[in-house]
């Protein structure tokens, strides 16, 4: 359990670090859902992220009808 638990958490500090190299955390001001997701979604890819895999997230909100 504990192996498992460690593993874990190195995976996703690799992740955070992938999110840091492409400069998921500056400031850019106003952050949407998009940005958010990509963000989380690159942490939780992990080492992956070296592999090639670059996962974007878009967040298309549907305008009310009139």
């Amino acid at each position: 359990m504990r192996i498992g638990a460690v593993i874990i958490v190195i995976w996703l500090a690799l992740g955070v670090v992938a999110a840091f190299q492409r400069g998921y955390f500056k400031d850019t001001g106003d952050a949407s859902c998009a940005e958010a997701g990509t963000v989380i979604i690159t942490t939780i890819a992990g080492p992956l992220n070296w592999m090639g895999v670059n996962p974007k997230i878009t967040c298309d909100i549907p305008e009310p009808s009139k």
